[in-house]
Parts: structure tokens; sequence; C-alpha cells
């Protein structure tokens, strides 16, 4: 019988990884990794780094990595791409916007997996609102959902064909947050039905992707508890979204969740996530979540295995021609 992976994702500390950090995967074989800027100088460098990861644990565990565009980029010129905000790019596109996405997203494609990294947290299908908090609003794609659906989809299809695994986020939408989640916990008092006809409706969209990422805010229609920990929101992800894939927490060191690492990831797990997401955390406490984590369930497991199965080398392309075509696109000549 398969040995079950670690039920969580945790980072590194630096460009390699120490004797205590190599140790601590071992023991704890998380399903996967996530790397940040801190972990990025060079080509090579992130291909050793990689490389020490799936050594640690024995595997080719998946890696992933913020590769959305805009602000949120981890890799960044003058080595790699640089790229517009979403919404900027899909303004700027026009009619010609799912086309662009989608080749802006095999072109982040062919950067990631040229590294090693077999997944990005995108597509982010957020619809945006007046009232989207900045940290979020130009992240998204549109301001309704069936645009945001389009995109997403788009998103995703750029990033399979360039070998790389798609998580879809924030599931079941964080667009009309109003806070940052990263400081403060957003509470929405919106009706379900209209979350329902609106904020869910992109992932109900897209609920055949591999992967998915948490929201940490409430919808106190629905329950009081953020949507991480709430079996109830799980509910509504697994049967009314209709999800049947990965879903990871995100992360939980944000101060939108109260409590400590252990208590939080214990609460996420038993609500209905199968893997919790830990980011910029100290040794200590990434063995307290990969600790309070311990082994994916049996249907957890299952679905980690779905997801890696979706794993694919990439379609053969002209990448030149690529960048081309999106230039042309994004420059009305499309």
């Amino acid at each position: 019988m398969t040995r079950r992976f670690g039920a969580c994702i945790l980072d590194a500390e630096g460009l390699r990884l120490t004797a205590p950090e190599k140790a601590l995967f071992r023991e704890f074989d998380p399903f996967g990794f996530i790397l940040f800027a801190r972990n990025i100088d060079s080509a090579d460098q992130v291909r050793a780094l990689c490389g020490d990861l799936r050594e640690a644990v024995g595997r080719e565990a998946p890696i992933t990595i913020d590769q959305e565009g805009g602000r949120v980029q981890r890799l960044r010129g003058p080595l790699w791409r640089d790229w517009l905000p979403p919404l900027e790019q899909v303004s700027g596109a026009g009619e010609n916007a799912a086309k662009a996405m989608y080749l802006r997203y095999r072109l982040i494609a062919q950067e990631l997996y040229d590294l090693g990294i077999d997944s990005n947290c995108a597509p982010l299908v957020d619809v945006a609102g007046p009232d989207t908090h900045p940290f979020l609003k130009n992240r998204c794609y549109g301001f309704d959902p069936d645009t945001v659906a389009d995109m997403g989809r788009a998103v995703a299809n750029g990033l399979l064909d360039g070998g790389v695994l798609p998580v879809v986020k924030h599931i079941p939408g964080h667009g009309r947050a109003v806070v940052d989640s990263h400081l403060d916990l957003p509470v929405v008092g919106v009706a379900h039905a209209d979350l329902s006809a609106t904020d869910f409706a992109p992932f109900k969209a897209l609920n055949d992707l591999p992967m998915g990422m948490t929201a940490h805010l409430v919808y106190s229609s629905i329950d009081p508890q953020p949507a991480t920990t709430s079996s109830r929101m799980m509910q509504v992800i697994r049967d009314e979204i209709g999800f049947d894939g990965l879903i990871m927490t995100d992360d939980v060191s944000m101060k939108a969740l109260k409590g400590s690492l252990g208590d939080i990831s214990r609460a996420a797990l038993a609500a209905g996530c199968d893997v919790v997401l830990h980011c910029n955390g100290t040794l200590a406490e990434r063995v307290e979540v990969a600790e309070a984590a311990g082994r994916m369930t049996e249907t957890g497991q299952k679905r980690a295995e779905r997801a890696l199965a979706a794993r694919k080398r990439p379609v053969e392309v002209d990448i030149s021609a690529l960048e081309a075509k999106l230039d042309a696109l994004m420059n009305g000549r499309g």
C-alpha cells in the first residue's frame, strides 16, 4: 500500500535547504512545497533547490509558486518576464482577452517548468467589485462571473499545456472582501443565493481543475466560521460548487485566522481541507504544522494522486512565436 503523503505544503527558508530542513521534510513527507522570492536567485540555483526538495522526500513532489503577474510574481526581470497586473492585461486585450491570458500563462508555465516548478497558484477567479480591497482587486480578471470564468479557463489551459498544475483560488470566492486577509478577517454578509449566483459561479465552471485553495473569510449567511475551518463551507464547495479536486488552505499563518498554527491546521483538516499550506515560518512553526497535519486521509490521498496524474509534459511550441502573438493581441493586431 502506498504510504500516504503528509497533509501539508511547506516552504524553505533560503536559496538551498539546510540540514534541519532536509531532516524535517524527510520525516514528515509533505505533499508538496511552495517557493517565494527569498528562494529565487538564479535559474541554476532554483533548479538545485527544487532538486533538494524532491530528494528530501524521495519522490517527484509538486512544487508550487505564486506567479500571477503584477504585484504577485516571485520570478521577476531581468532573468524572467515581468507581467502587467491581470486586470490590466484583460482590459488591454479587449475582445482578445481570453487568447491573451492563455498565451500569458503558457509563457509563465514555460518559465516555471524550465526551473523544475510544476504548479502555479492560479487562476484567481474571485469576482471583483467596486469595494474589493486593493490587495486583491487588480489581481482579478473581471467584474462578472462569466468573464472571470472564461479568463480562468484560459489561464488553466495555458498552465496545463505548459506542464504546470493550476491551483484555482480563492475558493469559494474572495472578491467581496473589503479588508486584507493577510492582516484581518473579512466578513461578508451577502445572502447565500447572491453568493451562489456571482462569487461561487466561476469556481463551479472550473470545478474540474485538479487543485484549489481556500479563502480566509467569513460568509455570515452560511457560517460564522472562516471558510478554511468551516465544515459547512466545505460542504458548499464539494456539493454546491461540485469541486472534487484537492483542496489546500490558503497560508495558515495569515492574520485572518486566530489560534495556534497547530490548532488552525487541525481545524482546517477536520472541516474538510485535504492539505494545510504554511508559509513564512520558522523551522519550529513548520514542525508544529507538520505534526498537526499528520498524514492525508484516504480520500485526500486519492485526490492528491489524481492531481499529480494531471501533470503532463508540455506541448511543444515556438516560444518566440507565442511572444509575438501576445504582443500583437495587446497592440490591436490580433
